[in-house]
């Protein structure tokens, strides 16, 4: 028992817990003093400090799992824009495959030849127009002004030089801009792809068309430089207007070269590029220079030009120009593509230059003097429409003038319109006359005749009894033309005028002497100069020489030796007839200072048109008025309005010195009695043709008259048959020294 004391009295006594005054403390808490702590007050601040620890350190655990958060936001941001652009590049590539293989091979690309253009030049060797489908020629970067391409590459490719066909910033702001905008209002094509779709592709907007453009301008960078991509995009792009490339366009809008093209005008033609037929000048003037306004910016921001420059620029007056080609000389640029095809043999393939024979001086003069004369009588006279054709000897035509007005009618009426010549076609009946024996001197009785059922009356109504040839043809008298037609027969006169140069049908009928088959104002004007130029066929052309780009002559005119239609001697009988007829004549107001000038007048029928077709030493001029549908002026002849344009005309188109004579001339004198010696004498004595009625014709009859018709000669009076054919009857004048020579 003693032995299991021992140790239990080694052990500790057990405390029991005590509780204070269990009924006040019944519902305390159970919970520890500070003072029993073995630290006892500092305890509580070692604890506080522990719990500003541990939120601190929950606040940075918070901030931390934002961070951890954000980056986590991040890293599936950008995995999820990899994996997406790693598909949409996938399916990209997959569209390029597509449509790729669907073009042919790269190894068989080529850029397509530019469409031929047909340069024509003056005789001064000035451009006068171009035609083709571009409407003017290609030009090197370097023959163009050099505020063309910066203007063009400002406004639409800024990053040209810099790029690989695309541009990804640009494209990528096109598309920011055209999402913010909620409509296509930038495009991301560059100049390359532009030009890719201009050489190859339709204009339709599609994906296969957009892949398409995108790999041709990868080829175009790769197999040529930039300059010469820029040369091809300037020499091909549409500006509006049928104008296609940067010299067609110059031409066209400002009439002058590419070369001469000033800072405002560049800036103009790249702000067209936008909207060629919207903003052309020609449609709306005020767009296209609020257009320009903003490529000169952009210019300025790129630092092609300064402030100083873009200010002398926009205080130009703004261009104005005319919804079509403007100028008369379009007229004569409209023949030469006409004959061009026949010349050359063949369709135009290629770059070609034709050498004209129109003087631009001449022409500017001819377009003034019939613009002129509708501007001042045109109204009045009930004139809408004029026409003008000048020629030299040797048949080159120097002037032409279609109309009044080429913008509003391009009818060419003096190479197509077919109109009766009236009066004017009397010389070649004269001439005709003239060949089978009669001399200006030579009597005919003015008085009313009968032909047939034809019964011709002069323009006056007025009769003059006995006259001479010359006397006759400057009054225009129709009665003796009439009857100098059935002497000579009119197959004889219609072959006559063939010879001289008309082309056109002729009816051979008595009618012919006043003018009643229609004939072309050119014919006409060509058939006279072989009285200016000594008797010799001037056959009318305008096309002189032509040649390709490079120099080669293709075609040269062979009217360097024209065939002789007329005796010396004829020429100079009719040169001193028709020399009246102007000085003395219907014709007077036409007659020139220091010049002489021979010409014949003609009216049509009810007055419906009127023509003077005369000519100097150096030029033979035809001019027209009327109207095209025919309406009869209100009583318009030869001798007014067209000798007048003519006189206006021909005082400024000056050749040659203006002392000089026509060839072979000589005198008439007021007395036909008198003796008249040629001044310059046939080289050949001309062959004596009898004088006689042509075999069957019908022959013209006096018209009975309570009297017979007398012509009053000084103090005496003598009866004259009305029809003196020069056969018998020769007690009406006395034989001249002239008659004898000439076999009359």
């Amino acid at each position: 028992m003693d032995c299991m004391a021992g140790p239990r009295k080694k052990q500790k006594k057990r405390i029991e817990p005590s509780f204070e005054d269990g009924k006040k403390k019944k519902k305390a808490e159970l919970r520890a003093d500070p003072k029993d702590r073995v630290s006892g007050g500092k305890t509580t601040k070692r604890k506080s400090r522990s719990r500003g620890g541990k939120s601190k350190k929950r606040a940075k655990s918070r901030s931390g799992s934002a961070r951890r958060g954000f980056a986590g936001f991040l890293r599936r941001g950008l995995y999820w824009c990899f994996v997406i652009g790693l598909w949409g590049g996938i399916g990209i590539a997959g569209i390029v495959a597509f449509y790729g293989a669907k073009m042919p091979s790269a190894t068989s690309w080529s850029v397509p030849e530019r469409p031929p253009n047909v340069k024509i030049l003056s005789a001064e060797g000035t451009t006068m127009a171009n035609r083709g489908v571009t409407g003017g020629e290609a030009l090197t970067l370097g023959r163009m002004s050099p505020y063309i391409p910066q203007a063009v590459i400002a406004i639409e490719d800024r990053r040209f030089y810099s790029h690989f066909g695309i541009d990804p910033i640009g494209l990528a702001r096109a598309m920011t801009t055209n999402i913010l905008e909620g409509r296509m209002v930038q495009g991301g094509s560059t100049l390359t792809q532009q030009l890719a779709k201009n050489l190859f592709l339709s204009p339709e907007r599609t994906v296969e068309r957009k892949v398409q453009e995108v790999l041709l301008a990868f080829w175009l960078e790769h197999k040529f430089s930039k300059d010469q991509i820029l040369e091809m995009y300037l020499n091909r792009v549409y500006f509006g207007s049928g104008s296609y490339g940067v010299e067609a366009a110059s031409r066209r809008y400002f009439k002058k070269p590419a070369r001469d093209v000033n800072l405002a005008q560049a800036a103009l033609l790249a702000g067209l590029l936008k909207a060629p037929s919207r903003l052309s000048p020609a449609r709306n003037p005020e767009a296209a220079e609020t257009r320009a306004q903003l490529v000169l910016e952009a210019m300025r921001e790129e630092g092609f030009v300064t402030d100083r420059e873009i200010t002398t620029a926009m205080t130009r007056p703004p261009t104005k120009a005319k919804s079509y080609w403007s100028g008369a000389e379009h007229y004569a640029a409209d023949l030469v593509m006409d004959q061009l095809g026949s010349l050359i043999g063949g369709e135009i393939s290629r770059d070609l230059v034709v050498h004209t024979t129109i003087s631009l001086p001449i022409q500017q003069s001819a377009e003034a003097a019939i613009r002129g004369a509708i501007d001042k009588d045109g109204e009045k006279l009930n004139v809408s429409q004029g026409a003008l054709v000048s020629i030299d000897g040797t048949g080159a035509i120097r002037a032409l003038v279609g109309g009044y007005d080429y913008t509003v009618s391009q009818f060419d009426r003096a190479t197509k319109a077919k109109r009766q010549p009236g009066s004017a076609f009397k010389p070649f009946v004269y001439a005709t006359a003239l060949e089978m024996g009669r001399t200006p001197h030579s009597v005919r009785n003015d008085a009313p005749i009968r032909i047939g059922k034809w019964t011709p009356s002069n323009y006056d109504e007025k009769y003059r009894g006995p006259v001479t040839l010359s006397e006759a043809l400057s009054k225009s008298l129709n009665t003796v033309a009439a009857q100098l037609v059935m002497e000579a027969g009119p197959k004889n006169v219609a072959k006559t005028a063939r010879r001289l140069g008309i082309e056109s049908k002729l009816q051979a009928n008595a009618s012919i002497a006043l003018g009643t088959s229609e004939v072309t104002l050119t014919e006409l004007t060509a058939a006279y100069a072989p009285f200016m130029n000594g008797g010799f066929k001037a056959t009318p052309h305008v096309i002189r020489r032509v040649t390709t780009a490079d120099g080669t002559v293709l075609y040269e005119n062979t009217y360097d030796n024209p065939p002789r239609v007329l005796r010396p001697d004829i020429i100079a009988m009719m040169n001193g007839m028709l020399l009246e007829a102007v000085n003395e004549g219907t014709g007077r107001r036409a007659r020139l200072n220091r010049r002489q000038v021979a010409g014949k007048t003609g009216t049509s029928q009810a007055f419906r048109d009127a023509l003077f077709v005369g000519y100097t030493a150096d030029l033979a001029t035809g001019v027209w008025f009327g109207n095209d549908d025919g309406k009869p002026t209100k009583k318009v002849t030869g001798g007014g309005m067209p000798a007048s344009a003519w006189r206006a005309f021909m005082e400024n188109a000056r050749e040659g010195s203006a002392g000089n004579k026509l060839p072979g001339q000589f005198a008439v004198p007021e007395d036909p009695s008198r003796v008249a010696v040629p001044v310059t004498r046939p080289q050949t004595p001309p062959a004596r043709v009898p004088a006689r009625p042509v075999a069957n014709a019908p022959q013209a009859q006096p018209v009975p008259q309570s009297g017979i018709s007398q012509h009053s000669t000084g103090s005496t009076r003598k009866q004259v048959p009305p029809a003196d054919i020069g056969q018998g009857n020769q007690n009406t004048r006395s034989t001249t020294l002239l008659d004898i020579i000439l076999g009359n």
